[in-house]
């Protein structure tokens, strides 16, 4: 595949066949995720394959809790969990574990779950001084997680990248023996898609862009 192609064609893949995902399929995708960029070359990340379907469950049933709350957040046409105005709301009519999401309710069936955790040692957190949350670390780390997608769309697989086990890490790192001063970054779904989207909506180029300033003059 093309990188543009696979570029503009790497949609978030939740529903999976049940062909399986063999090992050197997988290390061969991490081999080459693990040339993605990071601060300082330090590399902070590591991955959890995780197999035992005990293991999965229960971290299914600690995310589905978030998930039924983001549900809610997002029914009053709130940004789930934002840090800017979060404004009260309540989980009227939902039960725990009650919204449906086959994702988490299949995840023993999923054929690949990744669990990665970033090194909170290794990363300059370049705004962790300012006076709003910090978001600068994540560029030592997501890349790797883009480049695990892209890599498995090259091989006819798809996939999902998740941060729902993130808002639970006390209870999903227990699970995971997530080591001190590590954070839980992303929990990643792969398998052979049923349904493989490749026609991307996308805002285009002139709706984010400006010339010189953030409220400068449109790029086009």
């Amino acid at each position: 595949m093309e990188l543009r192609d696979g570029i503009r064609t790497t949609g978030a893949v939740r529903g999976f066949t049940d062909q399986v995902v063999d090992n050197e399929m997988l290390h061969a995708i991490l081999d080459d995720a693990r040339f993605a960029p990071s601060g300082g070359n330090r590399q902070p990340w590591r991955v959890a394959v995780v197999q035992d379907i005990n293991t999965r469950v229960k971290l299914g049933e600690a995310m589905k809790p978030v998930w039924d709350e983001y549900v809610a957040i997002s029914s009053t046409g709130q940004t789930p969990f934002t840090v800017v105005d979060a404004a009260p709301y309540q989980l009227a009519s939902v039960t725990p574990g009650n919204v449906p999401n086959d994702l988490l309710d299949n995840i023993a069936t999923v054929p690949v779950v990744l669990a990665v955790a970033a090194d909170l040692g290794s990363i300059a957190m370049m705004d962790k001084d300012l006076d709003r949350a910090t978001i600068t670390g994540g560029a030592s780390i997501y890349p790797f997680c883009w480049s695990v997608l892209l890599s498995a769309r090259a091989r006819g697989l798809g996939g999902v990248i998740t941060t729902f086990a993130s808002r639970v890490e006390p209870t999903t790192g227990a699970l995971l023996n997530l080591p001190d001063n590590w954070a839980l970054a992303a929990t990643i779904f792969l398998g052979y898609p049923i349904k493989q989207t490749t026609k991307l909506a996308r805002r285009p180029v002139e709706s984010f862009t400006t010339v010189n300033t953030f409220d400068g003059p449109v790029f086009s």
